[in-house]
């Protein structure tokens, strides 16, 4: 680490913390050359998370397409946006627990888990759009698997 003072990189670290709520450690360090004191950050690099669409190409995860294709499931539903953010970093954690790179269907598996322990008429609508439902007993097909599946 330079100092900030002379450009140094000999110091010592004086004190360690946690800081904003343990993602990162504050460190209060001094320069041995010039005795300037100074602060640094050291936080966890978290990589990138990569979504491979279904037609093979891929783009960077993002959470704010999940809350927007949830949101629009779950219109005049009594879900708050709250719920949504949620839902939302809740999939993201999971599909980082599985790796860098992730399927679309994976994505798409993860949002109906969650959507049906919040609202199971919105988790109805999301498959319909998800899974592309052709005709109506597609939705009764859903219906019925929703029916047998335990809410969390």
């Amino acid at each position: 680490m330079r100092c900030p003072a002379c450009a140094a990189d000999e110091d010592k670290v004086v004190d360690s913390r946690a800081a904003e709520e343990g993602a990162a450690v504050r460190r209060r360090r001094e320069c041995l050359t010039c005795g300037t004191r100074f602060t640094t950050f050291e936080r966890v690099e978290e990589a990138p998370l990569v979504v491979e669409k279904r037609g093979g190409e891929r783009e960077p995860f993002d959470r704010a397409k999940v809350v927007g294709g949830v949101r629009i499931a779950a219109k005049d539903r009594p879900v708050t946006d709250d719920d949504l953010e949620a839902l939302a970093a809740e999939v993201e954690e999971e599909l980082r627990i599985r790796g860098p790179l992730v399927s679309s269907e994976r994505v798409g598996i993860e949002v109906l888990e969650r959507l049906r322990v919040l609202d199971q008429v919105a988790a109805v609508r999301f498959a319909s759009v998800y899974k592309g439902f052709d005709d109506p007993a597609d939705f009764a097909r859903e219906v019925t698997e929703l029916s047998k599946e335990p809410s969390r």
